[in-house]
């Protein structure tokens, strides 16, 4: 292996980002799903969502695929989720791809004791581009933040009905 296979390889980790979040909410789990399995409640804990579309598939289920839109500061973002596997109550993962970035999500759900719901998310962050892996690589901290910030927004809709919609 010369040193410019090496390099390749460690460019390519470089470009590649893996974290797991997790959060309580103090729910039941059915009661849990019933508010994540609701694609009406996006806007409520997912800040900047202007609005969704079903591309292809049944709704939510395995193989759908969903065209999400957002408005964030003055970027528009459009996102398409694919459905990997859905194993509700107690795991749910898709993919989400934009322009320049590939999103793994890996959603555990689990109750803790009674009335108490863990949500475990892990993510996987790949990025082309020049501009999505310049991001990636300045500002790191700021994708996991945000996911960080969806679970936490999930639980305050989640508990006590407040909504991030029109913020």
């Amino acid at each position: 292996m010369t040193a410019n296979n090496i390099y390749y390889i460690s460019m390519a980790k470089l470009f590649k980002m893996k974290y797991t979040t997790e959060i309580v909410i103090d729910l039941p789990l059915n009661e849990f799903i019933r508010k994540f399995d609701n694609t009406d409640n996006l806007k409520h804990w997912q800040k900047g969502l202007v609005r969704y579309e079903i591309i292809s598939g049944k709704p939510g289920a395995e193989g759908s695929k969903m065209e999400l839109h957002y408005k964030m500061g003055k970027r528009n973002i459009v996102m398409v989720e694919t459905i990997l596997k859905r194993k509700l109550p107690y795991e749910f993962h898709a993919i989400y791809d934009a322009k320049g970035v590939h999103n793994i999500q890996k959603n555990y759900f689990k109750e803790i004791k009674s009335g108490q719901t863990k949500w475990i998310s892990e993510t996987e962050f790949q990025f082309s581009g020049f501009l999505m892996k310049m991001i990636s690589f300045l500002m790191p901290g700021t994708f996991k933040k945000q996911s960080l910030k969806y679970l936490r927004d999930f639980k305050a809709f989640a508990e006590s009905g407040t909504s991030v919609a029109n913020s």
